[in-house]
């Protein structure tokens, strides 16, 4: 058995499964496109190791605590200089927990209770920080990185309790231990970065390719097709003007034509209901919903998926997962990957549903999340005759993938 002792991240968005079910998969797939652009290459400028992702979750391994915490500053500072520019339903939110200790290095994976300890440290973590394990900060160079005790917390599965640290906002100075009575910290400016590029002034401009807003993408394309066009006194039609005018059109239409084009009234009847703020509100706007995909010119697979993600909205995931099933069944690709986001619910029943099915429908792709849920379990595991155990179901789940 290999062994080794590493620094490990974990880091997810804050509120990524409410923002699944009520955006179109296109949406779903923009966000985590833009989430990987702007998180992998500051992993690699620390030198990370990207282990695994899943969904919106990230696992990496350094080799040095310090670089490990360096990298989380530097993402939460890139963050908030794409989030500044960025619309609201495109912003990130991403927490970041560290642990280091040694782990078992099996078939490229990490495991063993550092692993579990820095997941758990994750569920604590508030979405724009940086949180790390007393064994992180008694192992990092307290020189370089800035740090302050948030508290001894009680993590489910670990015996005992883990003192958590965190970074603390800029503007500070680095270069010893900080105080047994910290000064107070300094309010959160809107004007600079949260931990004042301290990190990511490291990583040189070429690892760090631009990463623009769809919206901002789509507003300068067309600024140019427009500015194009007025800048001729007489009609030009040449091929060069009509490309540029239409290239600026069709990502116009790729880009927001979703509400116009990709996103069906179904679609946006759902995402209504998943906004509605009480359940008299929800409950009569899934008529209008159910009324939409009935007449609706879907497949029956792309019905059974709509359903099920009426279902999602209405929080009835056990009834969503009965639907993805026979969407899944009928051919509908896109319902895999919602019935494979269910594993990571934080009711275990949805949980084991979700597995079963899986394993039921032999969903190759999902293999990664069953493996992680596997090892990792969830909240609300019980073992016993009335118990619910979803790593037993995920693991049972797996042997019928061909484990």
């Amino acid at each position: 058995m290999k062994t080794a002792n590493l620094a490990i991240v974990f880091t997810d968005i804050q509120g990524f499964s409410e923002r699944t079910s009520r955006q179109t998969l296109e949406e779903n797939q923009r966000l985590l496109r833009t989430h990987s652009d702007l998180l992998v290459p500051v992993f690699k400028a620390f030198g990370g190791r990207i282990v695994k992702s899943i969904g919106d979750a990230f696992l990496v391994t350094f080799e040095s605590p310090t670089q490990a915490v360096l990298s989380g500053m530097a993402i939460q500072d890139r963050l908030w200089s794409y989030n500044r520019s960025a619309p609201e339903a495109e912003r990130l939110d991403v927490r970041v927990a560290i642990n280091v200790g040694e782990v078992r290095l099996e078939a490229q994976d990490v495991f063993g209770e550092p692993v579990n300890i820095a997941a758990r440290v994750e569920s604590i973590t508030d979405a724009g920080e940086v949180f790390f394990t007393e064994a992180v900060y008694l192992a990092m160079n307290k020189a370089e990185v800035p740090s302050r005790e948030v508290g001894a917390f009680e993590l489910k599965g670990i015996p005992g309790k883990i003192r958590v640290f965190r970074v603390p906002r800029a503007p500070y100075r680095v270069g010893t231990p900080a105080p047994e009575e910290p000064p107070p910290e300094p309010a959160l400016s809107l004007e600079q970065p949260p931990f004042g590029n301290l990190a990511l002034s490291r990583v040189p401009e070429s690892a760090l390719a631009p990463v623009t807003p769809v919206g901002e993408r789509l507003a300068r394309g067309t600024r140019t097709a427009i500015l194009a066009v007025k800048s001729r006194r007489r009609l030009d039609l040449s091929p060069r003007t009509l490309a540029l005018v239409g290239g600026a059109l069709a990502l116009l239409l790729v880009g927001v034509g979703i509400v116009a084009l990709g996103r069906s009234p179904a679609e946006a009847a759902i995402s209504e209901v998943a906004e509605a703020p009480s359940p008299k509100e929800k409950a009569a706007l899934a008529e209008k919903a159910r009324k939409l995909i009935a007449e609706g010119e879907a497949s029956p697979g792309e019905r059974e998926g709509l359903l099920g993600r009426l279902d999602e909205a209405l929080d009835k995931p056990r009834d969503a997962v009965r639907h993805y099933s026979a969407a899944v069944k009928a051919g509908q690709e896109d319902a895999s990957e919602r019935l494979t986001g269910l594993l990571a619910h934080k009711d275990c029943s949805v949980r084991v549903d979700a597995a079963e099915a899986l394993g039921a429908l032999k969903v190759s792709s999902a293999r990664g999340a069953l493996e992680s849920l596997a090892k990792e379990g969830g909240p609300g595991e019980r073992r016993g005759l009335f118990g619910c155990d979803s790593r037993d179901a995920a693991d049972k789940a797996l042997k019928r993938l061909g484990r």
